[in-house]
């Protein structure tokens, strides 16, 4: 252990005693983010005024990003919402720091989204980097190996002067961070829109693999056990962030209260993950916490929660960095990269000889205890006493008035339906538009972003960016492995939040079987404007219930998540933003199907039928600025067949590659298809308007839900039409793939030729014009080129593995 560091002419603290003695003193509770009632109800609980310990602890554990005391009473659908097949491969859920899934062989997934959102507009670099920090150490506290990352992000509109700002920051923070863990990015989304302007969301997901005997949960039980803090030292940076900066608003001049936003170290990170796994693969853990958001409040008070006695703590003896620091500027800290363990003391020496191998800092801060209390010391002297269960898991719950918005009947009126929009009356007149919404900021290659992540790393990596879903190796023995896939769509939800949600599950869920994986469970993070707006609340209410039902339909359960409020400017909030994160298991990743073809001379069939379904798409936003109306319609039991319809034709090696049909519609699946290996592809649509009664815009266009396009090779279309028609799912064969090089193009007969070169710089060229040079691959680091080798090799140089031209 490394020798303490304090202030030495500290004044005298505020102690219980003086707290029972001086019950009238004054304190500023509203500037700790906590309500005039919310305070009386503190007092009540303890009998007494909260010390100026205590009052920090419960500021920050009973704010909105901790307590989720305006979340509460919707989430609860989530887990009453379910059917028995739904818990068969759930090993935790809801309440944990992540949720862990079985996948088999013995293996488990762990998988989770969360946000920092606000610090990453005040500091973009460090508000996105720590964001991929907080979330690695959720994945770390249930005993996992952390082995991928996922980033979902929505900025402001592209041509604002504030956008590059946080563009580059929150990036360049993500792809640093994660880089220098040497985890791969394999996927995520971006979406640019003004009403993101001064409330961007930065929302990363983290992806671990465990056995399940290493299994590991937050609790501190076991009478004498010992509470070691261990990591980095604890510092001035990010105090009160979760109680002030992450549950207010900003007002039109910036954010309404600054605490400084944290600081990460991603190599200091690096070592604690390596040292966290020896700790557990030596049994020498018996419960873990991160620290993250409230810091020392958080973890001593939710394990001594859900443990079986108390805590005992000497404040004393935690490492700082700035020895400065006030016993509550110090419960309230949110440095990066510690961890809480409970050790038995038999077991701390061995412990504290790994901690010291991997030179992490350690020490001891108290022990548990039978008093049901949690007790923190500071100086000698008592500043905390309380019940953990009043601080981590009784905090409030509200029910907010909840009020129908007095603007959404308008919105979707039929009377600003897209449907009365101009639609093209010509071939030339469709080409411009295709190339319109394939060069739009929201349909726009993401290279410049993405290129400057590291996919490969690890050498697990079976599919990433451009594919729609992200997919990981977890066994080399088998091949077993994941996919995930994350989704949302504001405008969706801002026209219809039940509906919205569900389509973002829907996408997600056809996302991740168009790769051949199966369908299984489901994380989210909710992002939502102020809750002490009614109107908000309604959309929030409305969302959980659309998605709480929509997993119920589909049997796969909600494993966690995460509820991001007040992400307004003023009183104007951002648009529903229920990002879903959808986890599948695939049974060996040599049969993935990627998003794109790669031969010349296959068969492109569309699955599923197309309606004229334009409100609220890319379409409409890209061509005519609108948005109004209700969102495509969501059949489950269409996207749970087309599911198993996806699967059963990449079990059987029938499918060469796989696009979902979503944003964008069909113009957008071949936009996807043909740029992924560049290959070229002739189609028609006079089947589809013919059978379907759509004409060739919403033929086109249309985001019609349940629709998937499909490459199958030649000599496979006998077996694919049989599967079809067995299974009796709408399929029509709508083109064929030919053109590589400069022969390369979009052949839409009858209508319009696009060479390829032509739709790849429009779709290449929006990014960079805003935002500077794309970082080509060759100029990234020859590690991951080695990485993607070594696994094409070890897969038999399946399909599907490279960075797209």
């Amino acid at each position: 252990m490394t020798e303490t560091t304090a202030a030495a002419t500290e004044p005298r603290p505020d102690t219980v005693a003086d707290a029972l003695a001086t019950p009238e003193r004054e304190q500023p509770f509203e500037a700790l983010g906590l309500k005039a009632d919310e305070y009386a109800q503190i007092r009540e609980i303890l009998g007494r005024r909260p010390t100026s310990g205590e009052l920090a602890m419960y500021s920050v554990m009973w704010s909105e990003h901790c307590s989720y005391k305006s979340s509460k009473i919707y989430l609860r659908q989530f887990g009453k919402k379910v059917t028995e097949k739904m818990g068969e491969r759930l090993l935790v859920g809801m309440g944990e720091n992540a949720g862990v899934v079985d996948i088999g062989e013995g293996w488990a997934v762990t998988f989770k989204v969360e946000s920092h959102n606000h610090p990453s507009y005040i500091e973009p670099f460090q508000g996105a980097a720590t964001g991929v920090g907080g979330i690695i150490r959720d994945i770390i506290s249930m005993g996992a190996r952390p082995v991928a990352v996922m980033d979902q992000l929505r900025f402001g509109a592209i041509d604002h002067p504030d956008t590059a700002r946080v563009v580059h920051g929150a990036v360049a923070g993500i792809s640093s961070y994660a880089n220098c863990l040497g985890l791969p990015n394999i996927g995520g989304e971006t979406v640019f829109d003004g009403v993101y302007q001064a409330n961007p969301l930065v929302n990363v997901l983290g992806v671990g693999v465990l056995r399940h005997e290493d299994l590991h949960t937050a609790n501190a039980s076991g009478l004498g056990n010992k509470v070691v803090l261990f990591g980095a030292r604890t510092g001035g940076d990010g105090i009160g962030g979760a109680s002030i900066l992450a549950s207010d608003s900003f007002d039109e001049g910036g954010p309404t209260k600054r605490p400084a936003v944290q600081v990460g170290d991603p190599f200091a990170e690096k070592v604690l993950i390596e040292c966290c796994l020896e700790l557990f693969a030596n049994e020498l853990v018996e419960g873990i916490q991160d620290l993250g958001a409230a810091g020392i409040s958080c973890a001593t008070s939710e394990l001594a929660a859900n443990g079986d006695g108390g805590m005992f703590i000497e404040l004393d003896s935690v490492l700082l960095r700035d020895p400065t620091l006030t016993a509550e500027e110090i419960l309230m800290s949110e440095s990066q990269e510690r961890m809480m363990a409970i050790v038995q003391p038999e077991k701390l020496d061995a412990f504290l000889e790994i901690t010291k191998k991997w030179d992490v800092e350690t020490s001891v801060l108290g022990e548990v205890t039978d008093t049901n209390r949690l007790i923190i010391n500071w100086r000698g002297e008592e500043i905390v006493n309380v019940d953990p269960s009043t601080v981590a898991v009784d905090g409030p719950v509200y029910e907010r008035p909840v009020a129908y918005p007095a603007w959404i009947d308008t919105l979707q009126a039929s009377s600003v339906s897209a449907a009365g929009l101009a639609r093209p009356t010509s071939g030339a007149e469709l080409r411009e538009q295709l190339i319109a919404v394939a060069a739009s900021p929201n349909q726009a290659s993401t290279d410049w972003i993405t290129n400057q992540y590291d996919y490969y790393v690890m050498g697990n990596t079976a599919l990433s960016f451009p594919d729609a879903a992200g997919m990981i190796r977890v066994s080399e023995d088998s091949g077993l492995g994941v996919a995930i896939s994350t989704d949302a769509n504001g405008r969706y939800c801002q026209l219809d939040p039940y509906a919205g949600s569900q389509l973002a599950l829907a996408e997600a869920y056809r996302n991740v079987a168009t790769t051949g994986a199966v369908p299984t469970a489901v994380t989210d993070c909710l992002n939502f404007g102020s809750p002490e707006n009614p109107e908000v609340m309604w959309q929030f209410s409305r969302a959980v219930e659309g998605l709480a039902d929509a997993c119920l339909e589909l049997e796969v359960p909600v494993t966690g998540g995460n509820v991001s409020f007040y992400n307004q400017t003023g009183d104007t909030p951002i648009h529903p933003t229920p990002v879903v994160g959808l986890m599948g298991i695939i049974d060996d990743v040599a049969r993935r199907v990627p998003a794109g073809w790669q031969d010349q001379g296959e068969h492109l069939y569309l699955l599923g039928v197309t309606r004229d379904e334009l409100d609220g798409s890319a379409w409409a936003e890209t061509v005519h600025d609108h948005l109004g109306g209700l969102p495509p319609r969501v059949s489950f039991d269409d996207e749970r067949a087309l599911a198993q319809l996806l699967h059963g034709a990449s079990q059987s090696g029938l499918l060469s590659a796989a696009v979902d049909l979503g944003e964008g519609g069909l113009a957008q699946a071949l936009t996807d298809g043909l740029l992924r290996f560049g290959v070229g592809a002739r189609v028609w649509l006079d089947e589809i308007m013919s059978r379907d009664g759509v004409d060739a815009t919403a033929a086109l266009f249309s985001e019609t839900q349940g629709r998937a396009l499909v490459a199958v090779p030649h000599e496979e279309e006998v077996k694919f039409r049989g599967l079809c028609e067995g299974r009796g799912y709408p399929v029509l064969r709508i083109g064929v793939t030919e053109g590589v090089g400069d022969e390369a193009a979009l052949e839409v007969q009858d209508q319009f030729v696009l060479p390829l070169g032509e739709l790849r710089g429009a779709s290449r060229g929006t990014l960079p014009a805003h935002f500077g040079d794309i970082i080509e691959p060759d100029l990234l680091s020859p590690a991951a080129d080695a990485a993607e080798a070594r696994f094409e090799r070890s897969v038999g140089g399946a399909p599907g593995i490279g960075i797209s031209e």
